[in-house]
């Protein structure tokens, strides 16, 4: 425990500082760099089809194509934006493999290592994207994704009874997702109520994006567990110690993060400027 609580505060000191502690693009910049580079080298380890020889160098060659794509996506916001919806369009496609898992289970295949390079490289140019508009506005997508994984967990503890997807995650709880829910509500409403000066319209919008911002945290935590239940791999790395891998602390945020961000782009081009 006490090495997890470590970890997490000197997690929690390096990305805080990199968000508010200077004004400079590049810290935020090469930290996003380095998470998708670590994630693309636990999420090739995940794939099927591989040759024990030779995982690791070719997870290495993995990790670094997934940089080099994403630090071409930071650049290049056209890039970035195609991979928000190619992104977008692949987790629509999850849901059913979340679903119908493990009676189908035809998604674990070779495509698995394109969609890698897509989700990676979305979700840390999304995170980029968000902390550039405002810091503010990714802490407030951190807290919306921590609040709602934070209330599914003690709900599901204390009231947890239907299950939400058995096979894929067995502690996880209908009862919890409602109390994650209800959690990330409360965040919002304080957020419309206290800083945000919208017409009922606007706030309607912003609304329904928080919401399905929720919603697909909990399918990119889902999703990632499946495919390591699926490799029989408990977690996608050990490079935080008491955590896991990178992967498995960005799993909801690998769905969220492109979704509010391709979001809050359609909310600006239609007049709502937050």
């Amino acid at each position: 425990m006490l090495e997890r609580i470590i970890t997490a505060l000197v997690l929690v000191a390096v990305v805080l500082s990199c968000m508010f502690a200077t004004q400079s693009q590049y810290p935020m910049f090469v930290l996003m760099i380095v998470a998708a580079g670590v994630a693309g080298y636990e999420w090739f380890k995940l794939m099927p089809g591989k040759n024990k020889n030779l995982v690791k160098p070719f997870a290495w060659g993995y990790g670094l194509a997934t940089a080099a794509l994403a630090t071409l996506a930071l650049y290049f916001n056209d890039i970035a934006l195609l991979l928000w919806a190619a992104s977008i369009f692949s987790w629509i496609l999850s849901i059913f493999w979340v679903k119908s898992y493990p009676s189908y289970d035809g998604w674990y295949n070779s495509s698995l290592n394109v969609i890698g390079f897509i989700l990676i490289s979305a979700a840390v140019t999304a995170i980029f994207s968000v902390w550039n508009s405002s810091p503010w506005w990714l802490m407030y997508l951190f807290l919306l994704v921590w609040g709602a994984d934070s209330g599914a967990y003690f709900v599901g503890r204390k009231l947890g009874k239907k299950k939400l997807a058995p096979d894929v995650s067995p502690n996880k709880s209908v009862e919890g997702l409602y109390g994650g829910i209800f959690t990330a509500m409360i965040i919002v409403v304080v957020v419309e109520v206290v800083y945000l000066d919208l017409t009922l319209a606007q706030h309607i919008l912003f609304l329904i994006l928080s919401v399905v911002t929720v919603f697909s945290s909990v399918l990119g935590d889902l999703f990632e567990s499946m495919i390591k239940r699926r490799a029989g791999i408990k977690d996608s790395g050990r490079i935080l110690p008491g955590h896991g891998g990178v992967l498995d602390r960005i799993d909801s945020l690998l769905a969220a993060a492109p979704i509010f961000a391709a979001g809050m782009y359609v909310l600006k081009l239609i007049g709502v400027d937050l």
